[in-house]
């Protein structure tokens, strides 16, 4: 089984300024997983571009926190929101903030 990636879709894309696409960001993260060989669930607020999980009535954070309690195999948690890393980050095995992703995503170095 892969390594799951829980990704707060928005404090990634807002990391940056100009802030990125929602579609770009998508698939930004869709070549990276493939080529990490990991599973990403990239988790927006309310709707979600093509590729993208969307919360509808839920926020992303609630979404994200749920999910990590499922997941019996460790993940990683990509979100520079503090709040969420408290209660969605306790198992996980690594926590990558948006800002770094985003620059990893973009390929700054």
């Amino acid at each position: 089984m892969s390594l799951t990636v829980l990704v707060d879709a928005r404090n990634v894309l807002r990391s940056r300024w100009p802030n990125i696409p929602e579609d770009e960001l998508v698939r930004l993260i869709g070549e990276w997983a493939a080529e990490e060989d990991v599973e990403a669930e990239i988790v927006f607020d309310g709707r979600a571009p093509e590729g993208g999980i969307g919360t509808g009535g839920e926020s992303a954070d609630d979404w994200i926190t749920r999910r990590a309690r499922e997941l019996e195999v460790p993940y990683w948690l990509v979100t520079s929101d503090r709040e969420l890393r408290e209660r969605a980050g306790g198992r996980a095995d690594r926590v990558i903030g948006g800002g770094a992703f985003a620059s990893l995503l973009a390929g700054d170095r």
